[in-house]
């Protein structure tokens, strides 16, 4: 039945908005028809209840701490994320399941525990659903009976009873929860991003830092990681806990690449707009410098490096911190996803190699859309990127063709000026078309990827909302 409905959604939508209508139509591939009492009903209108289904996972005792940590997911946000790791689960649930043995697949998201003699009661968590503690709840939220409140970090709602004509549903409920994850770990990042950028909106609104004030919004961030740190053990599986846990620890990572850029700014003594220098290291901690230096040749025993170094190292370590930033939550979401359906190595592969090249796209029309977009059109502030420092894309092609603006990119804009010297520099060397281009090889090595599963509806929506990934202007 689903499959006969693409060729009609694909007809349509030639004639309409690329970017939202694809979003429209991948919504539409994971609203499944089902039976009224089949369990996993929750799925059939997946996207449209997203928001609900993560307030039950965040939900606090502390009103404001509640308005805060939902704040984001009101707004109408493009959920792309949660939306790929859903319709990439339908196309791998079309492969036989004989080929998807490589874990047992958990249709009721239970946990299959044997009991043993000699084992206390309390220990076992066999047949309990994922949203009961493993944990006492006295243990987890340090609940004080003569205290007026609901638990700071209360128990989920049980899921509903399961019945045998269940287990035909192609998205399966552990899928469902990542799908969730990934939003909630998503949204910390955009309270984290906004305060660090010093955002004043987001998705047409006030951004959360400034309804809410900057501590509130990393806080509400913090808690939300938290929260859905505790989503990610509930799967009870090593695999993905262990991708997932490390996607946000990209973040990080790649938020700090982008703060202090080791390429352009190499003394790491220092910090840029800080005066004061970065305390020594005293030793009791050994950590290993990583060196992002650029090599270059010795001559006369001084370092030599020429611009064409200094610029494809440059676009290494960009390239690198958008992985981190953006690629690695939607590669390893995916790569996630595959796990759970018990797919085999090769087929987890294809999906982390379609989620990382999709992501590297995204992101660097991301970036080309701060040089072509507006506000009102982005739901966040436009020209960000170069007030606040940030080389991306557009501005190193501009670079590569004029090497006069290596000074300006070293100081990260900051002399009156800079900022619309390098706009000029964009337009006159076509900054944001050779953008475009590289976006369109990365869009085009995760159709690639994609292409190898077997051909279904969700594969088709999928490969239509990665083509619309290059026309989108929001």
């Amino acid at each position: 039945m689903m499959s006969a409905r693409i060729p009609w959604v694909l007809r349509q939508i030639r004639h309409q908005s690329s970017w939202q209508t694809s979003i429209k139509a991948a919504e539409d591939m994971v609203r499944v028809e089902v039976k009224k009492q089949d369990p996993f009903s929750i799925v059939s209108n997946e996207m449209s209840t997203l928001a609900k289904n993560i307030a039950r996972i965040v939900g606090s005792g502390h009103p404001t701490l509640n308005r805060v940590s939902s704040y984001y997911f009101e707004a109408d946000g493009k959920k792309i994320r949660p939306l790929i790791v859903l319709l990439l689960s339908r196309a791998v649930s079309c492969i036989p399941e004989s080929k998807r043995n490589r874990i047992e697949i958990d249709r009721y998201d239970v946990l299959d525990q044997k009991e043993y003699e000699g084992t206390p009661k309390s220990m076992l968590f066999a047949g309990k659903s994922a949203l009961e503690s493993i944990s006492p709840l006295n243990i987890l939220h340090g609940i004080n009976p003569s205290l007026i409140l609901n638990p700071l970090t209360r128990a989920n709602l049980p899921l509903p009873d399961f019945e045998d004509s269940a287990v035909n549903n192609e998205i399966l409920p552990k899928q469902r929860r990542l799908a969730e994850v990934v939003e909630m770990i998503h949204t910390a990042s955009l309270l984290h991003d906004d305060v660090i950028d010093f955002s004043d909106s987001r998705r047409g609104r006030p951004s959360g830092n400034v309804a809410f004030t900057n501590k509130m919004a990393i806080l509400a961030g913090d808690f939300l990681l938290g929260r859905a740190s505790v989503e990610l053990g509930r799967l009870r599986n090593s695999e993905v806990v262990e991708l997932m846990s490390t996607s946000i620890a990209n973040l990080v990572e790649g938020e700090f690449m982008q703060l202090k850029n080791t390429v352009l700014q190499p003394d790491i003594t220092m910090v840029e707009g800080n005066p004061t220098p970065i305390p020594e290291a005293t030793g009791k901690v050994p950590t290993e410098i990583s060196e992002y230096s650029v090599p270059g040749a010795i001559v006369d025993g001084k370092r030599i490096i020429t611009h064409e170094e200094n610029v494809n190292a440059a676009f290494d370590y960009y390239l690198h911190k958008t992985y981190l930033k953006t690629a690695a939550l939607i590669s390893k979401s995916s790569r996630s996803t595959a796990i759970l359906a018990g797919c085999q190595e090769e087929v987890i592969n294809n999906c982390y190699r379609f989620g990382r090249n999709l992501g590297l796209c995204f992101q660097i029309v991301d970036d080309m859309l701060d040089y072509t977009t507006t506000a009102e059109q982005l739901g966040k502030p436009a020209g960000a990127d170069l007030q606040l420092g940030l080389a991306t894309a557009p501005i190193l092609y501009a670079w590569k063709n004029d090497p006069s603006l290596g000074p300006l990119i070293a100081r990260n804009f900051s002399k009156p000026g800079d900022v619309e010297t390098a706009k000029t520099a964009v337009i006159k060397n076509d900054g944001v078309e050779k953008t475009r281009v590289l976006a369109s090889k990365y869009r085009d090595q995760a159709l690639e990827a994609l292409r190898t599963l077997p051909e279904s509806g969700a594969r088709s929506v999928l490969e239509f909302v990665t083509n619309s990934v290059l026309t989108r202007t929001k």
